[in-house]
C-alpha cells in the first residue's frame, strides 16, 4: 500500500476546510495511508523578514519528509496534470516501487531553493492563485480521486 504523506505550511483553522479534509482522508483509507503534516507558519515581522520566515518554513519542511520519500511540490510554476494525469502518475510511481510519496506545500511565500532542488517533480492546480488551505482540500480530494481512477471505480459525490 502507497503511504501518501502531505507536508503543509499552515494550519487548518475553519471547521469547514478540516471537515473536507478529513472526509476525503476518511474514504483514503482503504486505498493509501495518507498522512497530513502541518508546519507552523512564520510570520515575517516577528521572524526578521520574508526570507528569514521562508527558511524557518523551508527547514521544517525538510526535517518533515521522510528521507526515502518522493517528493512532490505544489508550485505554480509546475505542470498541469488532469486529474486521469494524477491517477496515471501515481500508478506508475507505484508500479515503479516507491512506496512513499511526499506533497509538499509551501507558504504564503513559497518554499527555499534547498526545497525546490528535492522535489522530483512539480505540479500545478493551474494559473490561479488560491489560498493554501483550499490548496490542500483540492490536493487530498485528487489524491482520492485518482485512486478511483486507477481502480475504475465509480466516483461518488
Amino acid at each position: 500500500m502507497l503511504h501518501i504523506d502531505v507536508v503543509a505550511v499552515g494550519r487548518l483553522k475553519e471547521r469547514f476546510w478540516t471537515e473536507a479534509c478529513n472526509e476525503y482522508l476518511k474514504r483514503l483509507k482503504s486505498y493509501a495511508q495518507v498522512r497530513v503534516i502541518e508546519i507552523a507558519d512564520i510570520d515575517p515581522s516577528t521572524s526578521g523578514g520574508v526570507e528569514a520566515a521562508l527558511a524557518k518554513e523551508s527547514a521544517a519542511i525538510l526535517k518533515a519528509i521522510p528521507h526515502d520519500s518522493y517528493v512532490i511540490l505544489l508550485d505554480i510554476q509546475g505542470k498541469q496534470l488532469s486529474s486521469e494525469g494524477i491517477a496515471s502518475r501515481l500508478d506508475a510511481l507505484a508500479l515503479e516501487g516507491t512506496s512513499a510519496v511526499t506533497f509538499v506545500i509551501g507558504g504564503s511565500t513559497g518554499v527555499d531553493a534547498e526545497v525546490k532542488a528535492l522535489a522530483k517533480e512539480r505540479w500545478s492546480f493551474g494559473k490561479i492563485t488560491m489560498p493554501h488551505n483550499l490548496a490542500r482540500v483540492v490536493l487530498i480530494e485528487q489524491i482520492y480521486r485518482a485512486f478511483k481512477i486507477i481502480r475504475r471505480e465509480p466516483y461518488h459525490k
